[in-house]
């Protein structure tokens, strides 16, 4: 009989699931993130001059990706900390 191989397999386990809930809390906050500063840029919009970069679809579009991009990597910084409660909830022997 293998011990070693018995306990090993919950906590394989244990660590998959550690890191998918790690995954999804990062995905949520980016998410957050990126529609935070959308509302932030769509009340730009309305504010802005016909000749700024908002009058345009091409800027817009290019614009909402740079958002994805910025959302994304303040997420993997965990810059806002809603991913770590997220964790701290799903996950409290942590």
């Amino acid at each position: 009989m293998n011990v070693t191989g018995i306990s090993s397999a919950p906590a394989t386990e244990d660590t998959v699931y550690r890191a998918k809930v790690q995954h999804a809390a990062e995905q949520f906050e980016s998410f957050f993130i990126s529609q935070m500063l959308r509302q932030m840029r769509s009340a730009t919009k309305e504010i802005a001059g016909e000749d700024s970069i908002y009058s345009k679809k091409t800027n817009s579009d290019m614009l909402d990706y740079a958002d994805t991009a910025v959302a994304d990597a303040m997420a993997q910084q965990r810059a806002f900390g809603i991913a770590d409660v997220i964790v701290r909830q799903l996950l409290p022997n942590k």
